[in-house]
């Protein structure tokens, strides 16, 4: 749109640009966020393309192969395109044009094509289960037209480099409830974080706290959260150091009628043996050498509130059996102090090792647990959560990039696959300071280098099955990505080469959480196609 004048321009021209700016907002955010954000768009476009001409030619049934192809050809046609029909058969569908409906700004955002694609790829699976659209010949690439061919035959386009599309399911009502339920939970946590950061304007906003919920895993978490939140139960959180615990207690106190009371955050582990007691319960003056004056603990403080105890395994078995009053008779007692103070707190424990065992071992109350553990909710670890993983690299990577003011956008296929097949052992903590060490040493805005911990070999004790597991698991990925790499993503080329099915493919990359977008290649960057 450069090369539009002010006063030439028109309604169209102006949508035009908002489209070529949204695409470059798109390629800022990284490469993968921008194909999932465009080919959403496009769908969902592309489905109200497709409702209007069946209302307008009150049409009800599948489109047959002619009329798709008049669908799309009018609708390119009607925003200022020049395309035809070339060849039409069973198997594939040929569509060209002389001229593109985005002008010459097209050139500038060959991101554009993937939105005809989607679109185009769209439709065609919701009518005929599969469509593979292979973008032939581009004016975005300085070609002298475009050729856009919409094959339906996953055999005849196995061999073809483009985007394979399906016949996905409606949003059900689960899945819309669990987008409304996360956005609530963040809307409710974001109005705390603003009332306790209210004195610190330094704070980036992009701090705010944000629960990543992609996976099926999360989203049960989600539901956990709402159930339980309006509730005074007790809940003990599960899950491997690293996984966000205390953000799950977190929200569970935003969404609790205590929002509005303290929530006081608590590592047992953390406070030294002789003072666990005078910190949880407060002491009064002189209960022992140095207690100069009253001191109220974090039970009192957080008194109408939530304490979220992490590292409840720790505690001695004193302060075990004073948290156990706490819990069932509402009261306590200051070290050195004769006073019974009611406080009105809810407790939310956690814990990342084997609670049960510690009870069995004598080590932790059984009467405590069985209080602890009213509600039980069990956070995964990050490689049982694939799908969370490109969007949690988003976050870390805009809070860090505001942080050290730097400029980065995302980071590149090759790294993005290798920290898919990465184990994680210090689940999301281990990610952050994994990619806060590639941002400060980024030298551009993608990141193309990180430095990852060699996985360590499972320990003798796992027995020979699950060391052989491992072993085979990581040679079987390793080679995939290896396939992916030298066949550009195209899963049908490694299917034939490793002489398997497609459908045995997809199941192996599904497995191992790897997708083959990222190994395909990029549309160029400028405007001259190279």
């Amino acid at each position: 749109m450069a090369n539009t004048t002010f006063s030439h321009l028109t309604p169209v021209g102006f949508l035009q640009t908002f489209v070529i700016e949204l695409m470059d907002a798109c390629e800022a955010a990284g490469t993968t966020q921008a194909e999932q954000l465009i080919e959403r768009i496009a769908r969902s476009a592309g489905r109200f393309f497709e409702e209007a001409f069946r209302a307008e030619y009150a049409f009800e049934q599948a489109l047959d192969r002619q009329r798709y192809a008049d669908l799309i050809i009018g609708l390119k046609n009607k925003i200022g395109g020049n395309f035809s029909l070339v060849s039409s058969d069973a198997e594939c569908i040929r569509v060209a044009s002389t001229r593109c409906p985005f002008g010459e700004g097209v050139k500038n955002t060959p991101k554009l094509c993937r939105m005809t694609s989607s679109v185009f790829g769209g439709i065609a699976a919701r009518n005929f289960g599969y469509a593979k659209v292979v973008l032939e010949k581009r004016i975005a690439l300085n070609h002298d037209g475009c050729e856009v061919a919409i094959y339906f035959d996953k055999e005849a386009a196995r061999d073809r480099e483009g985007i394979e599309y399906r016949d996905y399911p409606e949003v059900t009502a689960e899945q819309q409830h669990i987008g409304e339920l996360q956005a609530r939970i963040e809307e409710r946590m974001h109005q705390i974080w603003c009332q306790m950061n209210s004195r610190r304007t330094a704070l980036p906003e992009i701090e705010r706290p944000i629960i990543v919920a992609w996976s099926p895993a999360m989203r049960q978490v989600l539901q956990a959260i709402e159930t339980v939140a309006p509730t005074p139960a007790t809940v003990l959180i599960r899950g491997e150091t690293g996984v966000g615990k205390e953000l799950v207690a977190r929200a569970i106190h935003a969404m609790s009628e205590r929002c509005g009371k303290a929530f006081i955050a608590v590592n047992c582990g953390a406070i030294p043996e002789s003072l666990i007691e005078s910190a949880l319960f407060g002491h009064e003056k002189g209960a022992f050498t140095g207690a100069i004056e009253v001191h109220q603990g974090y039970f009192e403080r957080a008194d109408g509130g939530t304490l979220f105890l992490d590292e409840v395994d720790s505690l001695t078995p004193a302060v075990q059996t004073r948290l156990l009053r706490v819990l069932q008779e509402g009261e306590l007692e200051r070290v050195g102090g004769h006073r019974t103070l009611m406080v009105d707190t809810r407790i939310i424990a956690a814990t990342n090792c084997d609670l049960e065992k510690v009870v069995a071992d004598g080590a932790f109350r059984k009467d405590l647990y069985y209080r602890l553990n009213v509600v039980k909710l069990v956070i995964p670890p990050l490689a049982e959560r694939p799908d969370d993983l490109p969007h949690l690299v988003g976050l870390i990577l805009k809070r860090l990039a505001t942080r050290y003011r730097k400029t980065i956008h995302g980071v590149s296929p090759e790294v993005m696959a290798r920290l898919r097949s990465y184990d994680w052992p210090g689940n999301v903590r281990e990610l952050e300071n994994t990619l806060e060490r590639a941002v400060l040493f980024a030298q551009g805005p993608e990141i193309s280098e990180v430095d990852l911990e060699v996985n360590p070999a499972p320990p003798l004790e796992c027995g020979w099955k699950a060391i052989r597991k491992q072993v085979l698991d990581n040679a079987e990925r390793e080679y995939l990505q290896q396939a992916l790499q030298r066949f550009q993503g195209n899963v049908g080329q490694v299917a034939e080469w490793m002489e398997l099915t497609p459908r045995a493919v997809y199941l192996k990359l599904n497995e191992f959480g790897i997708h083959p977008s990222l190994f395909r290649p990029q549309p160029p960057r400028n405007g001259n196609g190279e």
